[in-house]
């Protein structure tokens, strides 16, 4: 059987245009690696938003990261003064993933 690693997965609901911002946090705490969803549509506490192709506005992004317990917990510790101004929506969750020597 493969052996699996305990990592974190972390994902980050940001406007689009602060997604550099936020890559470079997680580049100063070793985390390289990184994708980008783009995402269409949602809805929380002040409503519903859709993206409009048009003009880019409430254009949003999950960033998504794999990383290990403590490279998390330093991107978390940058990232927690900028939630209520950034608005943003940071989880981090435990996964398994295979190869852990990467993240």
């Amino acid at each position: 059987m493969v052996e699996t690693v305990a990592r974190k997965r972390i994902e980050i609901l940001v406007d689009t245009p602060l997604v550099p911002r936020l890559l470079k946090h997680a580049r100063e705490v070793d985390i390289s690696g990184w994708s980008l969803i783009h995402v269409d549509a949602g809805g929380g506490r002040d409503g519903a938003w859709q993206h409009d192709d048009v003009t880019g506005a409430a254009a949003k992004t999950i960033i998504l990261m794999i990383a290990s317990e403590a490279k998390a917990a330093q991107l978390v510790d940058a990232l927690a003064p900028l939630l209520d101004s950034y608005r943003l929506l940071l989880t981090v969750g435990d996964v398994q993933v295979v190869r852990g020597e990467r993240f």
